[in-house]
C-alpha cells in the first residue's frame, strides 16, 4: 500500500534528540527550539520567529497578540482546517466567510472589501497547499482599513510569495511542523512576526504571560506574571527532531517537487482531455508542494476514484468540509456573499500521496491507477 503521508525523516533526528536529552535541558526555549527559531528568523526575513507546540497554538497567539474581543469580525474563508476559525472564536470573534478562488483554493481577494464592516480587526488569508494568496491586494486592502492580517501559513513552509516567504508578509505569520507536513516535530508549529514592538508581548504571552524570557537574558532580576497568557512552547527533544530537517530543507524540497511534476506530466494528458483539472500555481507564487490533488468532476466520481485506487494499494483522500456548513461554523460566524465554489471544490478535490521519499516508482503506479480508472 502506498500510504497518503508519512512523516518526514532527514537522518539525524535521533541523534539530536540524544544530544537534548543528555543536555538536562529538555523542556521548552533551549537550544534546539533556538536554533529552529533562528533557521525560521534567516529563511523567512521575519522579524522574530518562535516555535510552538502547534500551529493551533500559534493562531492563538496571533488572536491574542491582535487584541481580539467579543464581537470583533475576522474574515477568512471557509476552506480550511478548524484552527484558522477556532483561534478568533476562542477570543469572542464573529467569522466571516467569503468564497475561494477556483485556481488556487484561496480566499478570494476581491471578495473580502465588500465584507468589512465596521467591527472587522482581522484578515486571516490561508495559502492553501503552500500556493500564496494574493497578498498586495489583502495587505493593500488591510492597510486602508486599518486591519491585521493573520497569515495561516501551515502549509507554507518554504514557499513565496512574488519572493517574499508565506508567513512573513502579514502582521503575523503561523507555521505548521505536524507530521503532514513537509517538515515535522510530531506536533508543532511556530509565529512569525513581523513588528519588533510585538516581539517581546509574544515572548509573554508564550511564557504563561510571565517576563521569563527577559529573567533568563538578565533583563530583570526575577520574573513574574505580567499579562495574559499560556503555555505555548514545545519541547526541546521535539525541537531536535525538526532541526535534523530544517537543516535539510533544500533537500527535502527539491525531493517533493520532483514528486509533484511527476505526478502533473503524468495526469496532464488528461486534464488536456478535460477529464480532470490540475492544481494551478500563479506565475508570482513558488509554491513547495506541500500537496499534490486533482478536481474530479463530481463527488460520486470522487469516491469511486478513492476505492478505485485502494483496491490498487493506493491511500488517497478528500479535504476540508467547508466550515460554514459545520454545527460551530453556522453558531460561530456567516456566509458573506455567494458561495460559488467553496462546497464545490471541496466535494471534488481528492489529494494524492505526497511525502518525502516517494518515489518515482510510486507515483508511476499512483499515476497507472488514475489513468486506468479513466481511460
Amino acid at each position: 500500500m502506498i500510504n497518503f503521508n508519512k512523516p518526514p525523516f532527514a537522518g539525524r533526528e535521533k541523534e539530536y534528540m540524544v544530544q537534548a536529552i543528555d543536555s538536562n535541558k529538555i523542556c521548552g526555549d533551549g537550544p534546539f527550539t533556538k536554533k529552529c527559531n533562528g533557521w525560521i528568523e534567516k529563511n523567512t526575513g521575519t522579524t522574530k520567529a518562535l516555535l510552538t507546540t502547534s500551529c493551533t497554538q500559534a493562531l492563538e497567539m496571533a488572536a491574542l497578540l491582535s487584541d481580539i474581543k467579543p464581537g470583533d469580525e475576522v474574515i477568512l474563508p471557509s476552506f480550511t482546517f478548524v484552527s484558522t476559525a477556532n483561534a478568533f472564536v476562542l477570543r469572542g470573534a464573529k467569522l466571516v466567510f467569503v468564497d475561494i478562488r477556483p485556481d488556487t483554493k484561496n480566499i478570494d481577494e476581491a471578495l473580502i472589501e465588500e465584507a468589512i464592516t465596521d467591527k472587522t480587526k482581522v484578515i486571516a488569508p490561508v495559502h492553501y497547499a503552500g500556493v500564496g494568496c494574493e497578498m498586495d491586494t489583502i495587505m493593500d486592502i488591510a492597510g486602508r482599513h486599518n486591519l491585521i492580517v493573520v497569515e495561516d501559513a501551515a502549509q507554507g513552509v518554504m514557499a513565496s510569495y512574488k519572493g517574499r516567504a508565506l508567513g512573513s508578509i502579514g502582521d503575523f505569520g503561523c507555521f505548521s511542523f505536524h507530521e503532514t507536513k513537509n517538515y515535522s516535530m510530531g506536533e508543532g508549529g511556530a509565529i512569525l512576526i513581523k513588528d519588533a514592538d510585538k516581539a517581546e508581548e509574544a515572548e509573554i504571552i508564550r511564557e504563561k504571560g510571565t517576563d521569563r524570557s527577559r529573567f533568563l537574558r538578565g533583563q530583570v532580576d526575577k520574573y513574574s506574571w505580567v499579562s495574559l497568557g499560556s503555555s505555548y512552547l514545545p519541547s526541546d527533544m521535539n525541537a531536535a527532531y525538526l532541526l535534523a530537517q530544517l537543516e535539510e530543507a533544500d533537500t527535502i524540497n527539491e525531493a517533493r517537487l520532483a514528486s509533484w511534476h511527476g505526478y502533473y506530466e503524468a495526469l496532464e494528458p488528461l486534464q488536456e482531455k478535460g477529464i480532470i483539472e490540475l492544481p494551478v500555481i500563479p506565475e508570482e507564487c513558488k509554491h513547495n508542494a506541500h500537496m499534490f490533488y486533482i478536481m474530479t468532476n463530481d463527488i460520486e466520481e470522487r469516491g469511486r476514484l478513492i476505492k478505485h485506487l485502494r483496491d490498487n494499494d493506493v491511500q488517497a483522500v478528500f479535504h476540508y468540509v467547508p466550515l460554514h456548513s459545520a454545527k460551530a461554523g453556522k453558531e460561530y460566524g456567516r456566509f458573506h456573499g455567494e458561495d460559488k465554489y467553496t462546497t464545490d471544490i471541496s466535494s471534488r478535490l481528492l489529494r494524492l500521496p505526497m511525502y518525502y521519499g516517494l518515489s518515482s516508482e510510486d507515483v508511476e503506479k499512483v499515476t497507472d491507477a488514475v489513468r486506468a480508472f479513466y481511460l
